[in-house]
């Protein structure tokens, strides 16, 4: 899936871990006006009676679970069953599932303007949970998940959804410039290597006047966390993307103190250790560290996108 070109869609075919049977993951890329908003849509498929499995830290997810159904088991040891229409805001670290299969889901990955436009809700009030989709965007959404349980490719499913999408973004509020700015200045942050917080409040004072506490704020808004929680969760998966597709542990270990704060840290934020990253991963969590268009936290709004149309 690494180099799929834009506007192509990326597919993942996988054995499933323990099960024998193959995991399918189709991606493609949003396009047009909804490209601030949504990095990607996804379809996947796991035929096998059970499926057990890990999820890393994410930006926002927003989930039609069309077949199967099972449980989620949170960072802080409470466990929630997963919904028809679901939304997952960011996490705080990684968390565990189990579900009765076979399991197809048609998924949505928001980026931070998505978040805001679609979901409305900060993050911070919703990590680590499951919301209800009906109760975000009402009885509708169900209408919707009735209709994608009828049709069988990512493709039907995407023109489909499309039109909601549009009408929740022009029903919206629009988003502050200074929160535009902010987006762009977490992703240049997060790019430049191993970033410093005070580099951030830098740059943000210097483009926006924002003061220490308001840019707080917005990372708790955005992404569920403060700056540092933020670093941290950019710094592993960083290094988690880096050693699944092949570079030596001393190439990737210089952002830590040591090999073992590493170690913990890419555990915290996969649920892997760099071993199990070349060796016996997960293949939902391989899908999302292959493809690097795949939600890769940094780019959380493309340079090109002009945001005064929407």
């Amino acid at each position: 899936m690494r180099g799929a070109e834009e506007g192509q869609v990326a597919i993942a075919a996988r054995r499933g871990a323990g099960a024998g049977q193959p995991l399918n993951i189709r991606f493609q890329p949003s396009t047009g006006r909804l490209i601030p908003h949504v990095e990607s849509f996804y379809l996947a498929h796991i035929d096998a009676p059970c499926i057990e499995g890990v999820e890393r830290v994410d930006l926002g997810q927003w989930r039609f679970c069309l077949e199967g159904d099972g449980t989620v088991h949170f960072p802080d040891a409470h466990s929630e069953t997963t919904l028809p229409v679901m939304v997952n805001g960011p996490g705080t670290a990684h968390w565990t599932y189990r579900i009765q299969g076979p399991f197809r889901c048609f998924g949505i990955s928001l980026r931070g303007i998505g978040w805001r436009t679609l979901v409305g809700r900060p993050a911070d009030q919703v990590a680590d949970r499951l919301v209800d989709g009906g109760e975000i965007f009402g009885p509708e959404v169900h209408a919707l998940h009735a209709e994608l349980r009828t049709l069988d490719t990512l493709e039907a499913m995407v023109a489909a959804v499309e039109p909601f999408l549009l009408r929740r973004i022009d029903a919206a509020r629009r988003v502050p410039k200074a929160h535009i700015a902010f987006l762009r200045i977490v992703r240049e942050w997060a790019a430049s290597g191993d970033p410093t917080i005070d580099a951030l409040y830098d740059a943000m004072e210097a483009e926006t006047g924002m003061g220490q506490r308001q840019v707080q704020r917005l990372c708790k808004e955005y992404f569920a966390g403060p700056p540092n929680h933020l670093r941290r969760k950019f710094r592993a998966i960083g290094a988690a993307m880096r050693i699944h597709q092949g570079a030596p542990l001393a190439e990737v270990m210089a952002p830590f103190a040591d090999q073992s704060h590493m170690i913990n840290e890419i555990k915290h934020f996969t649920g892997q250790t760099p071993g199990l990253l070349r060796d016996g991963i997960d293949p939902v969590l391989a899908a999302t560290l292959e493809n690097e268009k795949f939600h890769f936290l940094p780019d959380v709004i493309p340079e090109t996108v002009d945001l005064g149309g929407r």
